[in-house]
């Protein structure tokens, strides 16, 4: 069995010892510009259209993320009948959870606020707000979206989640499609964005969705930059619609010094960290799913092309 590797980042030797662990029968070597030699399988974050180009001898694509758009992107690169494999968690759901609601926690601790007193060595009594009254709407209810609700319910804030079709989750109220998505929008006093990115998606997050919200409303994107139009939330905060945002993912990254969200006090920045690939959580999911395909079996997380995710 062959398998080839590519990150744009970062070092490969211990994610090819560990594949190689995982599957000694393996050959498993990192991609590089020229390398047209066979392969079965490949393993990669982010990869250069020429690493994927016509390669019909692949018999998956797994993807080191959740997110397939760097992948889907490629186009007319990706061979049609070549499956990509996304990864279903490997670990990034719990992280994600973790920074959402650590997120939450501080907007409705007003914590953002306390540290802004501080800033001007103010000590002053700002009024303590109640749970049931600040809702948190999630925007796409996949797997990282639903572990996000179940953190929250178990802080005890009322959770709704938006999707494109109707999911059921205890505890969770649902809204789905384009009609409801008003009337999600106008009673999340916070909204999270965990959507996969889309051209459906892309920009989603711009003035007249971010105007649905209600006054004073905060807005976190752990999704993709692409899905924020940066001026529309620039343009809200100053105006006082939007109380706050924190942001783990911007359009360019690393995000410019001279970008101005780095001089709005009520942005959040984060670079890029809200939910991290773990390596052995991945090698051992990747390396089960290339056991069940060798077998002929089944695996999760095919990605649908038509949808993008």
């Amino acid at each position: 069995m062959q398998i080839i590797y590519y990150a744009d980042s970062g070092p490969a030797e211990q994610w090819l010892t560990e594949l190689h662990t995982a599957l000694p029968l393996a050959d498993v070597r990192v991609w590089h510009e020229g390398d047209t030699a066979p392969a079965d399988y490949a393993v990669v974050w982010k990869p250069p259209a020429a690493m994927l180009q016509g390669r019909i001898d692949l018999k998956a694509i797994f993807n080191l993320g959740a997110g397939v758009d760097a992948i889907l992107q490629l186009g007319d690169a990706l061979s049609a009948g070549v499956p990509v494999v996304r990864l279903d968690d490997a670990g990034m759901a719990v992280q994600m959870a973790d920074y959402v609601s650590h997120a939450v926690l501080r907007y409705f601790r007003r914590f953002d606020e306390f540290d802004a007193q501080a800033r001007d060595h103010q000590w002053r009594f700002l009024k303590p707000r109640r749970k049931e009254e600040f809702s948190v709407g999630i925007l796409g209810m996949g797997v990282l979206g639903t572990r996000i609700a179940e953190a929250l319910l178990s802080c005890g804030f009322p959770v709704r989640g938006w999707s494109r079709s109707r999911k059921e989750i205890a505890g969770v109220q649902s809204h789905a499609g384009a009609d409801e998505l008003a009337a999600f929008l106008a009673q999340s006093q916070v909204l999270v964005c965990v959507l996969p990115l889309t051209p459906q998606t892309t920009d989603i997050l711009d003035r007249a969705t971010l105007a649905m919200l209600p006054k004073g409303a905060y807005l976190i994107n752990v999704a993709r930059g692409a899905q924020l139009v940066e001026q529309d939330l620039l343009d809200l905060l100053d105006e006082g619609h939007l109380g706050g945002a924190t942001l783990d993912v911007f359009r360019e990254e690393p995000l410019p010094s001279d970008h101005p969200f780095w001089n709005q006090p009520r942005i959040t920045i984060t670079p890029h960290i809200s939910a991290l690939t773990l390596r052995g959580d991945s090698v051992r999911q990747i390396a089960a799913k290339i056991k069940q395909m060798e077998r002929g079996q089944p695996v999760a997380g095919l990605v649908d092309r038509t949808k993008g995710y």
